[in-house]
């Protein structure tokens, strides 16, 4: 019947049936939505201790989510510090972290529960180690702390792993050659205040606010830990190799610093889950993560440094295939 019809009545069938498939379209996709649904459930992230830059930033970070993943209920949980947070994900107590790559590293190399399972999402902000001691002190250097009482960091934090090392590349014995306090950022400032620690190792992001205000209310310099000693920690053992020499800017501590740089270390954070965990919401972490850099980071300084050109680089651990996604959907 088709057939016999004229050339004009054939284009006017045809350009009714593509409009009735259109329709028909339309009332598809609006019935039987296309793509993943939007990620949703409960999720706990392991922070770090208070007034640390990691509980701050999951505190903001926590407030960005519930905009972007209306679905997804986000529990803060406190840790010590980088390692306990890899242990916690790695054994399922906890579903995102942030950790420092050193001890993503020492996690892997030591092959402890769970290693295998982790999981990269993005390379974060860099970590500034900062050797905090009373202005007017004699010490000068890492070595001069011998027979001193150091605050070192907690047992599960990525501070102590880094202290540890840092003493033993300048010829100390963390055991036997200074008195080793493991305290972390909270309570290690009131501590040198009252005269019951020398000196302590903070390994966070600039500025450290624990540190600011401490320099802000009591007399304190920040001992320098120059290129040779950061040589010497590189010959210290594997996974050292994620150090990097580094500057503190003179004005991140501006009366601590007295308008000089310090030298130091630095080393990389990086958001961490595990290969089972969602595709569809490691997407949605990551991409806010990414997007409120610019709104955390006026209130947490460290998240202005998150770069989208360097985050997908997650070494040593690989990229989960949720974050993948992320970056391939923005890669111009």
């Amino acid at each position: 019947m088709f057939a016999s019809l004229s050339r004009a009545a054939r284009r006017r069938a045809l350009a009714a049936s593509g409009a009735l498939l259109a329709v028909c379209g339309v009332l598809v996709w609006w019935l039987v939505p296309f793509g993943s649904p939007a990620p949703r459930g409960s999720v706990t992230f392991s922070t770090g201790v208070p007034t640390g830059v990691y509980q701050r930033y999951g505190e903001l970070l926590k407030h960005s989510l519930a905009k972007d993943l209306p679905e997804v209920s986000v529990t803060l949980e406190d840790s010590e510090g980088s390692q306990q947070n890899l242990a916690r994900v790695a054994t399922g107590e906890a579903d995102f972290t942030v950790a420092t790559a050193d001890a993503v590293a020492q996690y892997q190399r030591e092959r402890r529960p769970g290693f295998e399972r982790l999981r990269g999402c993005a390379r974060l902000y860099d970590d500034y180690v900062q050797l905090v001691v009373r202005k007017g002190a004699p010490w000068q250097r890492v070595r001069d702390l011998k027979g001193l009482r150091v605050g070192v960091g907690q047992d599960g934090s990525g501070v102590r792993l880094i202290a540890d090392r840092v003493l033993a590349a300048a010829g100390l014995a963390p055991s036997r050659d200074v008195k080793a306090v493991p305290a972390g950022i909270d309570t290690m400032p009131k501590l040198l205040e009252r005269g019951e620690l020398d000196a302590f190792f903070w390994s966070g992001g600039l500025p450290t606010q624990a540190v600011q205000t401490l320099s802000e209310r009591f007399p304190v310099r920040l001992l320098p830990l120059d290129a040779d000693l950061i040589d010497r920690l590189h010959d210290v053992g594997a996974s050292t190799r994620h150090y990097r020499s580094a500057v503190i800017p003179a004005e991140a501590y501006a009366k601590a610093q007295d308008g000089r740089p310090t030298e130091t270390l630095a080393v990389a954070n990086l958001l961490v889950t595990t290969e089972e965990a969602d595709p569809g919401l490691v997407e949605g972490f990551t991409r806010t993560v990414i997007g409120s850099r610019d709104g955390i980071g006026r209130q947490v300084h460290p998240a202005q440094l998150v770069d989208l050109r360097t985050a997908v680089y997650t070494e040593p651990l690989k990229l989960h295939d949720g974050a993948r996604r992320y970056y391939r959907s923005v890669k111009p």
